[in-house]
């Protein structure tokens, strides 16, 4: 009877210490998951991060390579005046890969042809709409260096970029704004000042329209021209 409980208490022993390591490993396991799944996440963030576009530190990199991808060269403009095709020069590479990619993310789409100087010029790419101002935001408000070329004239029909002119001995461009020269004569002044950067090539009795739009003391017109940009070329 003694030698039988002896090996009954054995037995238990033995069961209750396999128990005891199965759970062992069992929780083992399940903690050595946990960092496996972290890591993944921290993967994740980078790439998003990565993935993030352009800003005011990375412009000049983030330009060339995206002019090296999209090597297009003509943009077509519609608004409610009918519609303005522009072609944009190789020789400003990046103000050329600035107004795709502008284009392309839907920028141009939220803004307006905000300001008309008849026999001077119009001027578009902003608007009181506040995506507007959550594009300016995403991108960290960048600017463009200035890509002067000699043979770039304020001619008729030029397009151009703005530039603040204080404080911006590099007349380097605002990325967000244009103008297209409207006087048939030029605008030759400021030839030098502004980076020309495209041509329009169809669609002349367009600006003539809008810039002949009744306007207020800011030179805004009255009543809105807001654009459609698409990449067609």
């Amino acid at each position: 009877m003694r030698i039988f409980s002896s090996l009954l208490f054995v037995i238990l022993l033995f069961f209750t210490i396999a128990c005891k390591n199965e759970s062992k490993n069992n929780s083992s396991k399940s903690q050595g998951s946990v960092p496996i799944k972290v890591e993944v996440k921290k993967t994740t963030k980078s790439i998003k991060k990565e993935a993030d576009s352009i800003n005011s530190e990375n412009a000049i990199d983030f330009l060339i390579k995206y002019g090296e991808l999209n090597k297009e060269t003509k943009v077509l403009l519609k608004t409610r005046l009918g519609n303005i095709t522009i072609k944009l020069y190789k020789n400003t590479e990046l103000h050329r890969a600035n107004f795709i990619f502008l284009t392309k993310v839907g920028y141009f789409d939220t803004s307006c042809f905000y300001r008309v100087v008849p026999n001077f010029i119009i001027q578009g790419g902003n608007s009181e709409n506040m995506n507007t101002l959550a594009y300016r935001n995403k991108y960290k408000h960048y600017r463009v260096p200035a890509e002067l070329h000699n043979n770039n004239k304020h001619k008729y029909g030029a397009v151009a970029a703005a530039r603040d002119w204080e404080k911006n001995p590099s007349k380097r461009s605002t990325p967000f704004e244009f103008y297209i020269v409207q006087n048939k004569k030029g605008a030759h002044h400021i030839d030098g000042e502004h980076t020309v950067f495209g041509e329009v090539i169809s669609g002349f009795s367009v600006i003539d329209k809008i810039a002949n739009l009744k306007a207020g003391g800011d030179e805004w017109p009255l009543n809105d021209v807001f654009m459609k940009a698409l990449v067609i070329d």
